[in-house]
């Protein structure tokens, strides 16, 4: 179970990292990198990480560990957990001012901070904070879809509580508890999340926009197709997308999941090489391969330069897991 967890959040903070550099149109990541498959800083006319140095996390990883943390903390999931582990990040962050805080959450939090009803504050939050920190959720439920998909709604619901932003955290966290079984085939994980996919989005205020399952199919057909990688990679940012959108977010995340045969390094190397919000994608999808694979499959040399950033070394990440671990036996015994 620890090699499992711990693979979830090095993989989470691997591909947020990894692909942080990675500039918004593929053209302009080459022109800047090439093939991108080592550790670099973020350009420093990236739109929105300049200045950022190479093995950063950033707000994907970030929040996904904060919301973790108050979960260990409060024994479970509850609104109320979830309500402060989002605001104490945003607060550490100084979020009124920082460029990285996505507009769903902002406006969340805001609301939240002003005294809004959590249970409403997220109704027209539609963007991808949600399922990009929703992987520790699934680590909670080893092989229970349906109890993934309903924690699932509580973490979205103060900040992002539109259909498509629940089914789409739906697909991840499901994803992730289907991995934690021992044993899995990457088909049956990534179908556990087709599945949750569709489970959520019964959830959440109705809301305009294509399925989540839809663009997982997508993606899965384009890294089934037995092109090249740039090609199934540029018909992956042209054809399903790879903006704040959730559904374009997520089926792009199961699309690179499936092209790195859950390897959490090429599933990362092949996020920063998507562009568009790699480093969202990055850490969907290696949060998905990383609990898939274990920590074990993530390269010693990777861990060493996410340990050495201090943003990283702050949330005591093996901490989380082992905090997670004994939610679990709890949850057992």
């Amino acid at each position: 179970m620890q090699n499992k967890i711990l693979g979830c959040l090095y993989g989470q903070a691997l591909g947020d990292a990894f692909a942080m550099p990675a500039q918004v149109h593929p053209d302009d990541t080459e022109r800047s990198f090439g093939w991108l498959d080592s550790w670099q800083d973020a350009p420093d006319d990236h739109i929105v990480h300049a200045g950022l140095p190479a093995g950063r996390i950033t707000d994907d990883s970030e929040q996904a560990f904060s919301i973790a943390a108050a979960v260990i903390e409060a024994g479970g999931v509850t609104l109320d957990a979830v309500v402060r582990g989002l605001v104490s990040w945003y607060d550490r962050v100084g979020g009124d001012d920082s460029p990285y805080v996505g507009p769903s959450t902002r406006r969340g939090i805001n609301a939240l901070k002003a005294g809004g009803d959590p249970r409403k504050t997220g109704t027209w939050g539609d963007t991808n904070g949600a399922p990009m920190r929703i992987a520790p959720i699934g680590l909670l439920n080893p092989g229970d879809i349906l109890a993934a998909v309903a924690d699932t709604v509580i973490v979205c619901m103060p900040t992002h509580y539109t259909q498509p932003a629940v089914s789409g955290a739906s697909a991840v966290a499901a994803a992730v508890a289907a991995a934690m079984v021992e044993g899995i085939s990457l088909d049956m994980v990534i179908e556990a999340g087709w599945q949750g996919a569709q489970l959520g989005r019964a959830k959440g205020r109705p809301w305009f926009g294509c399925l989540v399952d839809f663009k997982i199919d997508q993606a899965l057909d384009i890294a089934a197709s037995g092109e090249d990688d740039r090609t199934r990679l540029r018909r992956i940012f042209d054809e399903v997308g790879a903006t704040l959108n959730v559904p374009e977010t997520v089926g792009a995340a199961f699309g690179l999941l499936a092209m790195g045969n859950g390897d959490p390094k090429r599933t990362a190397i092949l996020a920063a090489n998507l562009s568009g919000d790699a480093d969202t994608i990055g850490a969907i999808a290696c949060a998905m391969a990383g609990t898939y694979a274990g920590f074990d499959a993530i390269p010693a040399e990777d861990v060493a330069v996410l340990e050495k950033d201090e943003v990283f070394r702050a949330y005591n990440v093996r901490g989380i897991a082992a905090g997670l671990e004994a939610l679990n036996h709890r949850s057992a015994n």
